[in-house]
């Protein structure tokens, strides 16, 4: 972290009057993600509009001090951690306007995607992009990852979905680039950004190996890099910048809103888990079923089914299920029209007989069965991770391969796991469209990275980019890959990368270290370490799904934050930073345990039931003592006597 002088602090609060902030509590709880990095960072500034942005990153550029965009905090890579400025935008960016009868709709970043989908809904429309994390992830951030998710594949995804950008560029200029003579006034703004982006679109497109590798990681999920796809499907300069910030992890400009073409609802469904006996079988029904046209293939690999089952909605025959080397794909076919998809799935019931299924196969267009099973498969990141043992700490990978190249991925990363002794490793995703997740537990004492780990990462490289396939589907380029964006793309794309930086932010202030860096051991440094607290602080894996649904989260704390402030009081302690300590503990009092609910809805979002409130009221117990906890217990077994002895008291005062 490096500190903030007092002089430093005027000049932001100049900028951003009352939305500074440099509390140890204050920095400490918002330098936490759902990724496995850490960073504190100097000061937490929350803008109130884009104007406020714009003034903040010219200031930036004047003094030379580095920030980062933070909204929602689902991020797996490492994009939305600092040790600089960290700017809020989730705060005051909630506005939403339906557009066009639901066909568009313009948002701001601090919206969270479930609940446009809610404010569409009445319309029968909803975004493209349906990430897991759709009940805590915020426009910001689906536009800065370009996200997708289980349905929309690479046709319905953040980049293609979207109609315009209200951009703030490092410059300070606002650009909305769905105005008429949008590409006319970025010409006049930034003269050398505009003729910049024509002679890189020139560069890739008279360039026969850029088109063809450009062609090739397109074809599949990728957000490795920046998506210089955007110059071959694009002409004039202020759409290519629009496309260019999709997926650039608030290292070119700020979103300060997004309009999007939504895509319709399609209300009925049939879902079904397909069970095999083992991965490779499942892997080899997969061009049967994507021939079916199913509209999602989910896969589970024998230890995601094993946490699945431990889910309160699992249903008996996943209970039952003695699971050993099995594996299971969970698909859906969607239809606007009933009568469509009872056609799509007597069309399927053929080719599910032919499959080597070790159960029979069930499809249900029951909402209540669908809903248990697709909560499962959200839920799972986190779930797994929950699961994990105390002090480590979860990492989630994403790769995506032809999918003809699947089965073999699968096979080799099994083996990658056991050679470097990763154990109860989980390997789930997006099967239809060759996109995998799996997880990790590490153990990363001081922050630092093991050998194995390293070790596993080379290999793993090299295996997915044998295979021709992406490093990152969907999840961000982030801190985690940023080495090996050159590798994947080659010198002269990387180059053309490079180019589109310095275009855009020349002082290099937005976000650095993130997405490219000449740093080829980024990726290991800021590793986050977990320290052994309390049973509810230890199985949480700061998802953050808690957030929207806490009702104090815009007062102080949030349920994520309330956790994470507790590990960083044991990680100063361990530290031997009593000071650190005793300021945090001094205002955690107030912030996390006076002010929370203790209603218990953090747990009906939470994929590993944690119940915030629990551990809140368990820490007012200790505090309050056993003389005080001892008369409300008197005063609670006489409660009418107690509230007249009360009434008399307040009309003797009157």
């Amino acid at each position: 972290m490096v500190e903030l002088s007092g002089d430093a602090r005027d000049g932001l609060e100049a900028v951003v009057p009352g939305g500074v902030a440099t509390r140890a509590a204050d920095r400490l709880r918002l330098a936490h993600d759902a990724s496995h990095y850490l960073l504190h960072p100097s000061a937490v500034v929350t803008p109130a509009d884009a104007d406020q942005v714009a003034a903040l990153l010219r200031h930036s550029r004047r003094t030379g001090t580095p920030l980062t965009f933070r909204s929602g905090g689902t991020s797996l890579s490492g994009q939305a951690v600092t040790d600089r400025l960290l700017v809020d935008t989730r705060r005051h960016f909630r506005d939403l306007d339906v557009l066009d009868e639901g066909r568009r709709v313009r948002v701001q970043p601090g919206v969270v995607l479930r609940q446009v989908n809610a404010r569409l809904a009445p319309y029968g429309r909803k975004l493209g992009p349906d990430p897991a994390s759709e009940s805590a992830c915020t426009v910001g951030g689906v536009v800065a990852n370009n996200s997708s998710g289980m349905t929309c594949g690479t046709e319905f995804n953040t980049y293609r979905t979207l109609e315009s950008l209200l951009l703030v560029l490092p410059s300070g200029t606002v650009l909305d680039t769905g105005a008429p003579d949008a590409d006319a006034r970025l010409r006049a703004a930034e003269p050398e950004l505009h003729a910049g982006l024509l002679r890189l679109r020139d560069r890739v497109r008279g360039n026969p190996d850029s088109v063809r590798r450009v062609r090739a990681q397109y074809a599949m999920k990728n957000t490795m890099g920046y998506g210089v796809n955007a110059f071959l499907d694009h002409d004039e300069p202020a759409d290519l910048l629009t496309r260019l910030v999709v997926g650039s992890e608030g290292t070119l400009a700020f979103v300060a809103a997004a309009t999007f073409r939504t895509v319709p609802v399609h209300r009925h469904a049939a879902t079904g888990l397909l069970v095999f006996d083992t991965l490779g079988a499942a892997m080899a029904a997969m061009p049967a079923l994507v021939a079916a046209g199913p509209a999602a293939v989910e896969l589970l690999d024998a230890a995601a089914l094993r946490v699945a089952q431990r889910d309160p909605r699992a249903d008996a025959a996943l209970r039952g299920l003695a699971v050993r080397d099995h594996a299971a794909l969970l698909v859906e076919w969607q239809e606007s029209d009933p009568e469509a998809l009872a056609e799509r799935v007597a069309a399927a019931r053929p080719v599910l007989a032919d499959l080597p299924l070790a159960t029979p196969a069930r499809l249900s267009g029951e909402a209540a069965a669908r809903a248990a099973l697709w909560h499962i498969r959200k839920g799972l990141y986190a779930a797994v991770a929950g699961a994990r043992p105390s002090g480590t700490t979860a990492l989630l990978e994403d790769i995506a391969v032809p999918v003809d190249a699947l089965a073999g991925t699968c096979a080799a990363l099994a083996d990658l796991f056991d050679r470097h002794r990763y154990e109860e490793s989980v390997i789930f995703g997006h099967a239809k469209d060759g996109n995998l997740h799996f997880m990790l537990n590490e153990r990363f004492a001081g922050g630092a990275a093991p050998a194995r780990y390293a070790d596993f990462t080379e290999e793993m490289v090299d295996l997915v980019l044998g295979h021709g396939g992406t490093l990152k589907a969907e999840h961000g380029t982030g801190r985690v890959m940023a080495p090996y964006v050159r590798r994947q793309f080659g010198d002269e794309l990387y180059a053309v990368m490079r180019e589109v930086k310095t275009l855009c932010d020349p002082d290099g202030v937005l976000n650095p270290g993130v997405l490219l860096s000449d740093d080829p051991e980024i990726h290991m440094r800021h590793l986050k370490t977990v320290p052994t607290v309390e049973e509810e602080v230890d199985r949480c894996v700061e998802c953050g799904y808690c957030e929207p649904v806490c009702p104090s989260r815009d007062l102080t704390t949030t349920p994520r934050q309330r956790i994470v402030l507790r590990r960083e009081i044991a990680a100063a302690h361990a530290a031997g930073d009593p000071a650190l300590a005793h300021e945090l503990e001094a205002a955690y009092d107030y912030d996390a345990v006076d002010t929370c609910a203790v209603d218990g809805m953090c747990a009906t979002a939470c994929p590993v039931l944690i119940n915030t409130g629990d551990l809140v009221r368990r820490l007012r117990a200790d505090r309050t003592g056993g003389v005080a906890q001892a008369g409300w217990r008197g005063a609670a077994r006489g409660w009418g006597a107690t509230t007249r002895g009360m009434a008399r008291g307040l009309d003797l005062a009157g």
